[in-house]
């Protein structure tokens, strides 16, 4: 029997996201939203560990420092980041921009700075969405010594029009560079084997709500439904880090963990009214599609969610650290609307007013089934291959006929039978029959019972 997975901390038995109620699940997953949204998060800083802290309050987290200067791959640890303040002042006094009122408006990793410059000559430093003139970009500079500030266009446009291009104001960015750690978290919610699926959400935007704040809230769901729930086979590691080098950081420090990855998704932009898109693992795509690609599709099949299936590209979030040459994961990635397609994207815009309770509790939804295809795949050996075996000898014809689904349990039954060759598995079954996942499984966990079905070696 699968190992049952160690009880919780009392501190998180409680938690609302692990509500089963659709209903109340949505609104908790978007109070717990707005409860992180105002952390700075950053690729490094307290902002990043408040975040960590707010999900191990719901989830046992274990948080992991890797050290400025430590060599992951071709990259290296850069200093932490630390602000104390940061603004643009007119020679009027008043703040023209100030990082105090929106993490978004100072560009992230930004060098101290404190002089005096023209508007003129600030311009070189001002970030802009001119195609949204009422919105604030997002803009970051980790690994170049630079520095800048981000506001709206009409808002520029207002600061030329009042005081003139040739108007002074002063910069004043208290910053700092220290030694420090980029900081990682994860959640294992342990199975009957060491294989794993790998879930990952990246945890480095500041004041996005959609990117990045619903993913973290719908995986940290996930996490404790999953561990409130049955037991799996497979273990389920979740983890939260930076983008881009937060994956690295992981994958560098976890290599002898690589095998036991049996497939996985990169979870984003969760929480928007978009319908699902599912970018397919780089291996799925170069050859036949993994079964992690095929349980996406047949979960979303399985509950009438249509899907955007697109295959894969080296572009994008963390499915291209794991998709990389030498690394080559069974990893895909599961968003609702994709980076750079919704016009808030990035922006100010990007607020709570984007989101859906229903759409954040839905993706909880579908990733559970995507699970649950995925772990309750095998492949099996029918124990009486010659001619279709005495089904009502067995009493299974008898339990099916009192199932007010026991049609499609019948049918079920006989498809699985058939393709339990050795070479077939019971996503093969459900695609070819067009049955539910869920009653193919149970199809095959009666044929167990009843020593129809062993499995393939």
């Amino acid at each position: 029997m699968p190992a049952v997975p160690a009880p919780a901390p009392e501190a998180t038995r409680r938690s609302p996201l692990g509500a089963t109620d659709p209903d109340a699940l949505g609104p908790a997953l978007l109070r717990f939203v707005e409860e992180i949204l105002p952390y700075r998060r950053s690729l490094t800083g307290d902002g990043l560990r408040q975040t960590l802290a707010a999900i191990g309050e719901h989830v046992p987290l274990d948080v992991t420092e890797v050290p400025t200067g430590t060599a992951v791959f071709d990259w290296t640890i850069p200093p932490e980041w630390r602000v104390q303040e940061a603004h643009v002042t007119a020679s009027d006094g008043q703040r023209v921009v100030d990082w105090d009122g929106s993490a978004l408006a100072l560009v992230q990793y930004s060098v101290p700075v404190r002089e005096q410059m023209s508007l003129r000559d600030l311009r070189a430093h001002l970030y802009t969405a001119p195609d949204h003139p009422t919105l604030t970009p997002y803009r970051t500079g980790y690994y170049t010594p630079t520095w800048g500030f981000c506001l709206s266009q009409r808002r520029l446009d207002a600061l030329a029009e009042t005081y003139g291009e040739d108007a002074f104001f002063d910069v004043h960015i208290a910053s700092e560079h220290v030694e420090g750690s980029l900081t990682y978290g994860e959640v294992v919610v342990p199975g009957a084997t060491d294989r794993e699926i790998l879930l990952s959400a990246h945890a480095c935007h500041p004041a996005l709500a959609n990117d990045n704040a619903s993913s973290l809230a719908v995986a940290t769901a996930l996490a404790r439904g999953l561990m409130d729930g049955p037991p799996l086979r497979h273990t389920v590691r979740f983890l939260f880090a930076p983008g881009t080098l937060g994956a690295i950081a992981w994958l560098a420090q976890n290599q002898d963990r690589w095998e036991r990855v049996a497939g996985g998704l990169v979870l984003a932009n969760l929480g928007d009214a978009g319908g699902f898109t599912y970018k397919q693992s780089r291996r799925g795509t170069l050859g036949s599609p993994l079964p992690i690609d095929r349980a996406v599709a047949l979960a979303l099949r399985d509950r009438g969610e249509p899907v955007d299936a697109r295959p894969f590209a080296p572009t994008g979030y963390d499915e291209r650290q794991f998709g990389s040459p030498g690394v080559d994961l069974p990893v895909g990635r599961l968003t609702r609307t994709p980076h750079g397609e919704y016009p808030e994207y990035h922006t100010s815009g990007d607020n709570l007013s984007l989101l859906r309770p229903a759409s954040l509790a839905g993706s909880v939804g579908a990733l559970a089934d995507v699970v649950a295809v995925f772990d309750g795949d095998g492949t099996f050996l029918n124990t009486a291959p010659f001619g279709e075996p005495h089904l009502g000898r067995r009493g299974l014809y008898a339990a099916l006929g009192g199932r007010a689904d026991s049609p499609a349990l019948q049918r079920a039954t006989l498809w699985v039978l058939n393709l339990s060759d050795g070479a077939h598995s019971l996503l093969d079954v459900a695609e070819r029959s067009g049955l539910p996942f869920r009653t193919v499984r149970a199809a095959a966990d009666a044929l167990l019972d009843a020593d129809l079905l062993r499995p393939s070696p």
